[in-house]
């Protein structure tokens, strides 16, 4: 995404990235294609706009977290394929950590859960698995890191080996009281530090560009100024500036952030993160993480062929009075916050002969909702009170989900101009480094509210509609899981 200098997306481009299943319940990515997908979208939206090097002032970054790999420092080639977040395929490794008691001081010292969702496991996954990777990892030869840092990686011909604190927070590796990787815990994970990104603030200059990958590059000068995992993008993006401001990401997963401010709140069922470091302070989120949410359209779109389009699922959902009591559970690979039932699996709930498939859809956009309010009540149960919800992510345009999701909670759901806050925040993070905005008075100001969607829908009727949901829950989790094959060797 490329913005200007009044804070306006001025071009945009993507590529799409094939993820690999080698096993069930097995998720990865080839490092090289993402990095390649990456630098082709870069080229065509400059390209649009005839954009070249000289054009661009700073570079901001944003991924998803906690999909990690290990690549060769001296040749940049991976030495395995990327490990997903939604991969299971380290729950044995989990559980060995678990059966030695090591959940409650990976809690305390990170905010995380022991769960194979964090970056952790999936290099010790890698570590143990891929011949020889272990003694080059010690001998030093070999670098580490979730999405951002291997694309800052490539971004800068292999001169820049960085983190920020809001992806190393995802990893179960780093001391969010301390602000550090945690010593203790790659110990106990058996990790060598060596392999670790350095960590600096996210609004950091994390290093240069390699101008020969940009059209016109020459001799540009282009500095990436900032970087933030995507959660943290778009609460900053979405000006959650001050302590208790949430908003909801409707993405390929469904994220319920809260900015809880200058110290970690530890809520049953939630995580806690760092949300940003600037300008020296550290800044703290708890998330709700659903992992499938906008991903569930998709799967009605590619999978059962039930919409031609995700935006289609609006007006079908709207095409029948009410779900029919049809309630869909897309635990595709478990369910995350405020669960963490990883074995259960995906169900539909309660279909009859009336059943169409316009009740399916609409079922499928009201699970995205249901699950907001699962993190919702879980943040109210902790003592932190949410009396509106800022929402972004292609799905919003789904005015049908946003109505439901107000109507489902109980409160006003604000819909901003310009759904695609996460690339817009960390762009106003880097250009306010390089001085074109000031910092969070610029970005307050940017924010423009689109529509407010305000629940019409009786206490009565919502819970009556709520508690079918929490009972498809129930229904789903009571399924016993089977059990993907035992791991091949490693390729």
């Amino acid at each position: 995404m490329l913005v200007d200098e009044a804070g306006r997306t001025v071009s945009d481009a993507s590529a799409p990235i094939q993820a690999l299943f080698p096993q069930p319940s097995w998720v990865e990515l080839d490092p090289a294609t993402l990095w390649r997908a990456a630098e082709s979208s870069i080229r065509q939206a400059m390209d649009k706009v005839g954009a070249t090097a000289s054009d661009i002032v700073a570079v901001g970054l944003t991924t998803h977290r906690e999909t990690c790999m290990i690549w060769d420092r001296a040749t940049g080639r991976p030495v395995y394929n990327a490990i997903m977040w939604m991969s299971k395929q380290t729950d044995d490794i989990v559980a060995r950590w678990s059966a030695a008691g090591m959940d409650d001081e990976i809690r305390r010292r990170t905010g995380l859960r022991n769960d194979s969702y964090f970056s952790a496991s999936k290099l010790v996954w890698i570590l143990e698995n891929v011949p020889g990777v272990r003694d080059a990892a010690l001998e030093g030869k070999l670098a580490a890191g979730t999405v951002d840092t291997w694309l800052l990686w490539n971004l800068t011909a292999g001169k820049s080996h960085r983190t920020d604190p809001s992806a190393a927070s995802r990893t179960a590796m780093f001391n969010i009281h301390e602000g550090v990787w945690d010593r203790v815990l790659c110990e106990m994970y058996d990790i060598p530090m060596q392999l670790l990104p350095e960590v600096v603030a996210s609004d950091s200059c994390f290093g240069f560009v390699d101008a020969a990958l940009l059209p016109g590059g020459g001799d540009a000068t282009i500095p990436v100024m900032a970087m933030l995992g995507d959660q943290q993008a778009g609460l900053y993006g979405q000006a959650c500036l001050g302590q208790g401001a949430a908003k909801n990401t409707y993405g390929t997963a469904g994220v319920l952030t809260v900015n809880v401010g200058s110290e970690p709140a530890n809520i049953d069922g939630m995580t806690s993160s760092v949300a940003w470091k600037m300008d020296a302070v550290t800044t703290f989120e708890v998330e709700g993480v659903v992992f499938h949410s906008g991903q569930t359209l998709h799967w009605l779109r590619d999978n059962m062929r039930l919409i031609d389009s995700v935006d289609a699922s609006d007006k079908i959902a709207q095409s029948v009075p009410d779900n029919g009591g049809v309630y869909f559970v897309p635990a595709f690979a478990g369910l995350c916050d405020p669960y963490w039932d990883r074995q259960v699996r995906g169900a539909i709930i309660g279909l009859t002969l009336d059943t169409g498939a316009a009740h399916v859809v609409r079922a499928g956009v009201e699970a995205m909702a249901y699950q907001t309010r699962d993190n919702v009540d879980a943040l109210t149960r902790g003592g932190i009170s949410v009396p509106s919800l800022k929402v972004d992510g292609g799905a919003t345009r789904n005015d049908f989900l946003c109505q439901f999701q107000a109507d489902i909670l109980g409160i006003p759901v604000e819909r901003p101009h310009g759904l695609e806050r996460t690339a817009l925040g960390v762009a106003r993070l880097a250009g306010t480094g390089v001085g074109l905005w000031n910092g969070t008075t610029d970005l307050a100001g940017s924010w423009q509210l689109e529509r407010v969607f305000e629940p019409t829908m009786s206490a009565d009727q919502r819970e009556e509609l709520y508690d079918g949901w929490t009972q498809a829950v129930a229904a789903a989790r009571s399924i016993p899981p089977r059990r993907p094959r035992s791991s091949h060797p490693a390729r």
